[in-house]
């Protein structure tokens, strides 16, 4: 891409609102969390959404191997999943110390955040530099009175 066509779009491509996510995955023993805010809904029947996930990270092979996934939208006062996930974790770093959590079929919920939607993997497209997953809402719930955050980036080039 030129550099006058990156400066036409990177803010307003940037200005494009999002919620911000944990999503986590479990399969064969193992589990892990990331943060993710390219999430959307995608269908009414069955219930759907995309979420998408750069290429080579952790959590994908999870993805892939148990076929689901869960969104924990990530609460207005962010600041602790920020920190928590932010810095991303390893292929086999506990991700989740300290944290309330449950587990289910289709990854962790973790309760400190607004709410969770457990999603069975329908299917996926490769889009650039990441994969995009479909997943079927199979279960979910709010967590009080907990409002999500929105997110807003300067540059839709770059996290």
């Amino acid at each position: 891409m030129n550099q006058e066509l990156e400066q036409q779009i990177s803010r307003p491509l940037g200005r494009i609102p999002s919620g911000c996510f944990v999503v986590t995955a479990s399969h064969e023993g193992r589990s892990t969390g990331m943060l993710a805010s390219w999430v959307q809904q995608a269908g009414f029947q069955p219930p759907a959404v995309t979420v998408a996930v750069k290429h080579g990270r952790p959590i994908q092979e999870l993805i892939e191997g148990s076929g689901r996934f869960v969104l924990n939208l990530v609460p207005e006062e962010r600041g602790p999943m920020f920190r928590h996930f932010g810095k991303g974790f390893r292929p086999d770093e506990p991700a989740f110390e300290g944290l309330p959590i449950r587990e289910v079929p289709e990854g962790i919920i973790i309760e400190a955040c607004a709410g969770y939607l457990a999603c069975r993997v329908m299917t996926f497209a490769d889009s650039g530099d990441h994969r995009i997953y479909v997943g079927e809402v199979v279960g979910g719930t709010s967590h009080g009175d907990l409002e999500p955050y929105v997110h807003l980036r300067n540059s839709g080039l770059n996290y």
